[in-house]
């Protein structure tokens, strides 16, 4: 297990213009750590980036060129990089008939940002022994989502991967984590629609909440990062009576209307 101490660390956090984000760069830069924040919002990216002594590299990360691209600044400003948070995600609501951009997108960032992240860097880590992986994973990907099925499907893709790349590569000196937060006080958040604030906006964290958790998570190395611990019952609950979950959810489908 590779665990990281952040103090003397070089982070790369990805969706680091707002929200999460932000507030794990700002945590992380806080505890010492050398960070590269990449966003497509560059005005976001750079402002986080001059508040907390980082290298700004605005671009899309989900994309193979601008990984890539973010992967060398970091190795060229650093040397190394210890720790990668695949952090950039969309909301895409709707079941099957949300439009063909609105599932592609959400693939793109949501699954493929992460694979292509750990495309660029696993070379580096596999030659060095260690390395360390975090994936902005959400409690959709463990549960469900309800009114929004590409963000849904995508997260439990982007939690199949993470937990691959956890079982695939740990005997080589490489630690994943994936982080499942439920409702945080986001723009993401507040563009969720009616279902998305009637089911999480009552227990919402604020994002430095969820960043404080992750910085004390990283020595531990534990698979899963529940900021909101009622999710690991939830979870258990659709693991061992499905019929019994998806009768909760159905009940809560119909409150919504």
């Amino acid at each position: 297990m590779c665990e990281v101490q952040l103090a003397g660390s070089a982070v790369v956090i990805t969706g680091a213009g707002n929200g999460i984000g932000a507030a794990m760069a700002r945590k992380f830069a806080a505890l010492g750590a050398e960070v590269v924040l990449a966003d497509v919002d560059a005005d976001g990216v750079r402002r986080v980036a001059a508040e907390v002594g980082g290298l700004a590299v605005p671009g899309d990360a989900a994309s193979e060129d601008g990984v890539r691209a973010l992967v060398d600044a970091a190795l060229g400003a650093h040397g190394r990089i210890d720790l990668f948070c695949a952090n950039a995600g969309i909301s895409r609501g709707g079941g099957p008939e949300a439009d063909e951009a609105a599932w592609a997108d959400s693939w793109e960032v949501n699954v493929m940002a992460h694979v292509r992240a750990a495309r660029a860097v696993l070379p580096h880590w596999l030659e060095r022994g260690q390395g360390h992986f975090l994936a902005t994973v959400s409690a959709a990907g463990l549960l469900t989502m309800l009114g929004a099925a590409p963000y849904s499907v995508t997260k439990h893709a982007a939690l199949g991967f993470a937990e691959w790349l956890a079982i695939t590569y740990a005997d080589r000196g490489v630690t994943v984590q994936a982080l499942c937060p439920q409702g945080v006080r986001t723009n993401m958040l507040g563009s969720s629609g009616d279902a998305g604030k009637t089911l999480l906006a009552d227990g919402a964290l604020e994002p430095e909440q969820v960043a404080d958790l992750v910085a004390d998570s990283l020595d531990g190395g534990e698979f899963l990062v529940l900021p909101h611990p009622e999710v690991a019952d939830y979870y258990a609950l659709r693991a061992g009576q499905p019929q019994r979950w998806q009768a909760g959810m159905r009940k809560l489908q119909r409150k919504l209307g």
